[in-house]
């Protein structure tokens, strides 16, 4: 089983009418981005959703097919290479919630408390400010 792994797999490439559409022949599933960039992007964003979702349903993942055995619909596709790491798409996508402990004067939690304050709320909003981040990943 490939668990948590770096792993290459193929995908074909057609430029669509507005899009991009892309098909992954070892896992069946095909998707699409605006542009040969995004549509890579997409395809390894899918495979490492299909993949993380097989693991947790202990399945095997699919070997990756040789790129040169991989069929084209018409001479204008594109097979090339993708390549997903399992274990920083899970790391990356993990919406669990965990505890964090932080220390902040009595005189403070007192003010905050009484206001009703949300300090996990306080705190996730702070370090998405402080990491520039605009979301959950």
């Amino acid at each position: 089983m490939i668990k948590g792994i770096k792993a290459a797999y193929p995908v074909v490439l057609s430029q669509g009418e507005e899009n991009v559409i892309v098909y992954v022949p070892d896992f069946d599933i095909n998707t699409q981005g605006d542009n040969f960039a995004d549509a890579m992007e997409m395809a390894r964003d899918a495979i490492g959703l299909v993949g993380i979702d097989m693991e947790d349903d202990n399945e095997q993942l699919p070997k990756p097919s040789m790129l040169a055995d991989v069929k084209k619909g018409n001479l204008r596709d594109i097979a090339t290479l993708v390549d997903v790491d399992f274990a920083e798409y899970r790391r990356q996508n993990d919406l669990r919630s965990v505890k964090k402990n932080c220390t902040i004067p009595a005189w403070l939690s007192y003010k905050a408390e009484a206001a009703g304050v949300n300090f996990s709320s306080i705190l996730q909003n702070a370090l998405k400010k402080e990491l520039q981040l605009t979301e959950a990943k």
